[in-house]
């Protein structure tokens, strides 16, 4: 299998991805895609092959083999990685939606006539809940398969020796695995960097969560200090309407205050008197 696109997926999906989102991709293409490709193809290799029976029954072998693999590690791998790595192809592909219109929206109106997105690649709106939904998928699928690789062998190891008792095979015979220590060494750093993916992912998660209800609660109190601030401004100036309508009022009439007298001087004189 060419692993080369899901290279250029990786490193393509790194842009939009915050920095625990560049681990989680890092430690997929490093430690899990890599390893894959360059050791563990070649131990389970000829794992067939080396499955031996202490028996000649015609088809017991491959009767016993197919009982204790019912699926090869290296193809539950194989689908794993897949899986893991296709909702970062699915972001992509949003952000790339998001470029295609905003070029078509400059097109059609100039530059001058505003933007469709400020920054296509930026975690907003649809693009916000493509992310969101991509890093859940992924910590599903890879809980899934580790759920899957339980029920199939038990606490993901390997025995030296396994007994069968399936048709065609006369009696209980004993099968040897090859290597089982080398698989149970490859099996266990591909469960833990799975379970180490899946605590990236839920943190990544929790992060834009939390992120966002910050966003939300600052938006919501700033709105609401403006909105006071509109009142204070709107009773102010009604109140100082109400000043000034009374002043008006007050300088438009004919009567004198009763406080100044028409001759200040003659009411200063009967003071004094």
């Amino acid at each position: 299998m060419n692993w080369g696109i899901f290279e250029g997926l990786l490193s393509g999906a790194n842009k939009y991805s915050t920095a625990f989102g560049r681990i989680w991709l890092s430690l997929v293409f490093i430690f899990r895609v890599l390893v894959y490709l360059v050791t563990a193809e070649r131990v389970w290799s000829n794992d067939h092959s080396d499955f031996d029976c202490d028996t000649r029954q015609p088809g017991c072998s491959n009767v016993c083999f197919d009982e204790f693999f019912p699926v090869s590690h290296v193809r539950l791998w194989a689908l794993q990685l897949i899986l893991v790595t296709c909702p970062s192809l699915l972001v992509v592909m949003h952000v790339a939606y998001r470029q295609a219109r905003e070029k078509k929206h400059q097109e059609a109106v100039g530059k001058d006539g505003g933007r469709l997105y400020l920054d296509p690649g930026k975690k907003r709106g649809g693009l916000w809940w493509t992310y969101i939904c991509s890093l859940v998928f992924k910590a599903g699928v890879d809980a899934t398969f580790l759920y899957v690789f339980h029920s199939i062998y038990p606490r993901y190891t390997l025995p030296r020796v396994v007994k069968c008792h399936a048709a065609p095979c006369p009696n209980v015979v004993e099968c040897f695995i090859s290597k089982p220590e080398e698989k149970n060494i490859f099996t266990l750093f591909m469960v833990i960097t799975a379970l180490i993916c899946i605590v990236l992912n839920l943190v990544e998660l929790a992060y834009l969560v939390s992120k966002r209800c910050r966003e939300c609660l600052a938006a919501r109190k700033a709105w609401s200090e403006s909105l006071d601030h509109r009142l204070d401004w709107v009773t102010s100036s009604s109140k100082q309407g109400d000043l000034l309508s009374g002043d008006l009022i007050f300088l438009g009439s004919d009567v004198p205050p009763p406080l100044l007298p028409d001759h200040p001087q003659d009411h200063v004189k009967k003071t004094m008197l």
